[in-house]
């Protein structure tokens, strides 16, 4: 791999995390599979040569889990959704170049020589562990079937992960007060011999895999602690009949033991790799040189699987001498209407749910990639969905494609004869530079914001240079026209890795050949044909009344929702109410120590002038001869500033990236040392504590 600026003469490989091949697809799961496609076009569009690629995650206890409970065969059961999934993801415009799934014979292969090759260079060993065993049921009890309390943290874990507390990946025998989720039972800790993957031998080699490592800050900064604490081996066998099998040094496989789903579901990005280069040659795609060589990888991920993608996978790579990520990008998670997504209460947007509303696939794609970064939460509600959909691609992407390719056509019958003008140039040409540092700084937003605000531009332009008031033939309405069209056609190439099907029908309509995906950002500034058709409009509004009918129906789902959460809300102030009552302070600070309260108020209206803003940190840095100073970028939503606050002693800078803050982003304008400062993170006390939300605001959400 390199750190040159893309595109490389490297081969690369994109690829996002593998579904679990146990249920129904929702816009969380979507939100990071269209992330990674459209960074995959993106890169091509650049002119990178890119493979995606994915498969469905068979194996594991979560599938053994669901397909016990439905009595049917673990194989039977996965295949049936993986089958479903390759449905479903070409309808959102997914498109990979290839998509298998854990337990074909290419993975199961790769797996078993991975793993054979780590224990021969002495990264694998055996360990007598204490493994929960239930004896009621009489078996020993993998990942999923335990349930008990985080080591860590206290809060309520599963067997493999404290997925509702630290989100630490948890070994057998760790979880404490386990319980057996067959029985319900309480389980008992035995003895059971068990291989174990020396991840700490890599320590060394990891720190200074996440110092080079690109993607999202916290896929750097997370893993970080992890190594610091001390890293621990994993064990990388279970109890179970459904997994690959532990291999023998000889090629015999021990029944007993079966791979951890860990091990095998990270090497399927390999594994589908080859499968896409033994379909279309080597000479076409060489999976080799990729994972073996010096090519390009890009992982997509979701935030609770930061660990397994920067601390297991890249030691096992380095193990078993196999390239290594360039870049790791972990997104945020996706809340329906400010609440958590919850499966199991039907508080979600299923993917099905979605087209048979009959959406377009572009609009969401739309909506995931440009709400927020690619790390922060992003919400959904069909409220926000109306307003982006009718704000940015009907009234300003659709109505500029419409409004100049008519007035062209009706015209001119298609592109009038005439020389882009300089203006429009320079700035078709800044909109290029823009989403080419998108696609390096993996900033999706950014990617279709460049599209957007070109189009914003274009009708700006019709609007200021009101053609419709010239004599068409005149040379000024002529340029004006000719300009707009090309500006159409730039504004459809940029926007092609977020909505690939619009800006296709878009080229159609222009009289292009070919496909719009195989044009390079260059070709935004290569004339369009000379004659094209009478356009069509390529969006539509989404009305009041559609959006009423769609919150009613959501509202129907998570109603029963409602009692449940009262029963734990009134749990939760019980809870409180008993810590409080055994606080000998009651809960109050001590006032002598705080500074005293200001005498003079201010009116409503005042405080109303206070722009105060909800941000996320994106990166943070001390200023060199400064001994108190940061310099930080903060994203507020519409923009990232960059602010100067006094907390350099105060906080670690490398553990801020990532975190919520409040600011004011109405401040004067002020420089510190040379740097300028662009609004006011808010803090509390002589420590600077950082103030945040509590909740899920968006990044740019206004406090009121």
């Amino acid at each position: 791999m390199s750190n040159d600026e893309f595109p490389t003469a490297q081969p690369a490989v994109v690829t996002c995390g593998l579904p679990y091949a146990n249920g129904d697809l929702h816009i969380g799961h979507l939100r990071g599979y269209i992330g990674a496609d459209a960074f995959s076009r993106a890169l091509e569009t650049l002119g990178q040569e890119t493979a995606y690629v994915c498969g469905s995650d068979m194996h594991g206890t979560p599938v053994a889990v669901n397909a016990e409970q439905e009595g049917v065969d673990p194989e039977d059961f996965a295949l049936d959704w993986h089958e479903q999934y390759e449905e479903t993801f070409p309808q959102f415009n997914v498109e990979f170049d290839n998509y298998g799934h854990t337990h074909d014979e290419t993975n199961t292969e790769l797996t078993q020589e991975i793993v054979r090759t780590l224990d021969d260079e002495g990264y694998i060993y055996e360990k007598e562990i204490q493994v929960a065993y239930d004896p009621e049921a009489d078996q020993y009890l993998p990942d999923r079937y335990v349930e008990g309390t985080c080591p860590y943290c206290g809060e309520k874990a599963r067997g493999d992960e404290c997925d509702e507390g630290c989100q630490r990946h948890l070994e057998p025998g760790e979880v404490e007060d386990p319980t057996s989720t067959i029985t319900g039972n309480p389980a008992e800790y035995r003895e059971r011999t068990h291989k174990f993957f020396e991840v700490s031998e890599f320590a060394d080699f990891l720190t200074e895999f996440l110092d080079g490592l690109e993607g999202t800050s916290n896929a750097r900064n997370q893993p970080r602690q992890w190594i610091e604490d001390g890293l621990q081996d994993w064990c990388i066998t279970r109890d179970m009949d459904w997994g690959i099998e532990y291999p023998t040094a000889d090629g015999e496989d021990e029944s007993d033991l079966v791979l951890y789903v860990w091990v095998d579901a990270p090497i399927e990005y390999i594994a589908s790799t080859k499968q896409y280069s033994e379909r279309v040659g080597t000479d076409e795609f060489d999976w080799e040189q990729v994972w073996k060589g010096d090519g390009e990888i890009m992982h997509v991920i979701g935030r609770d699987i930061i660990q397994h993608h920067t601390i297991f996978w890249p030691a096992m790579l380095e193990g078993a001498g196999y390239n290594k990520p360039r870049g790791i990008a972990a997104t945020g998670f996706i809340t329906i209407n400010g609440k958590g997504l919850s499966t199991s209460r039907n508080r979600a947007i299923w993917a099905k749910e979605y087209l048979e509303e009959g959406f377009h696939p572009d609009l969401l794609r739309y909506y995931l990639t440009t709400t927020g970064g690619l790390q922060q939460d992003v919400d959904f509600s069909w409220d926000a969905f109306q307003e982006k959909v009718n704000g940015e691609l009907v009234g300003t992407v659709g109505n500029f494609w419409y409004r100049s390719l008519l007035f062209a056509y009706r015209n001119y019958e298609g592109t009038p004869d005439a020389d882009v003008s300089e203006e429009v140039r320079e700035r078709i040409e800044g909109a290029i530079g823009d989403t080419r540092e998108s696609v390096n700084d993996y900033d999706l937003r950014g990617i279709g914001q460049a599209a957007t605000q070109l189009a914003q531009f274009g009708n700006e332009y019709i609007q200021r240079n009101e053609p419709w008031k010239l004599d068409a033939e005149s040379e000024e309405a002529t340029q004006v026209i000719r300009d707009c069209v090309q500006i159409a056609k730039a504004v459809g190439v940029l926007l092609e890795p977020i909505a690939p099907d619009k800006a296709q029908r878009l080229w159609e309509q222009l009289g292009e050949d070919g496909a719009v995906a195989d044009a390079h950002l260059e070709d935004a500034l290569e004339a369009p044909p000379q004659n094209f058709d009478e356009p069509g409009e390529l969006f539509g509004k989404i009305e009041d009344d559609r959006v009423e009918e769609l919150n009613e129906k959501l509202e129907e789902r998570v109603a029963a929702a409602a009692g449940d959460e009262e029963d734990e809300s009134a749990a939760d102030a019980e809870t409180e109410s008993d810590d409080t009552a055994a606080d000998e302070s009651g809960g109050m600070a001590d006032t002598d120590d705080l500074e005293p309260l200001a005498e003079e108020r201010i009116g409503f209206e005042d405080f109303q002038e206070l722009d105060i803003r909800v941000g996320r940190i994106e990166s943070a840095e001390g200023i060199e001869g400064a001994d108190d100073l940061a310099r930080l970028e903060v994203d507020i939503g519409f923009e990232t500033r960059q602010i100067v606050a006094g907390i350099k002693q105060l906080h670690d800078l490398e553990e801020l990236p990532g975190e919520k803050c409040v600011m004011l982003a109405n401040m004067e304008k002020a420089e510190l040392f040379g740097v300028e400062s662009n609004g006011m993170i808010l803090a509390a006390g002589e420590e600077a504590d950082l103030l945040t939300t509590h909740g899920d605001a968006e990044v740019g959400e206004k406090i009121r």
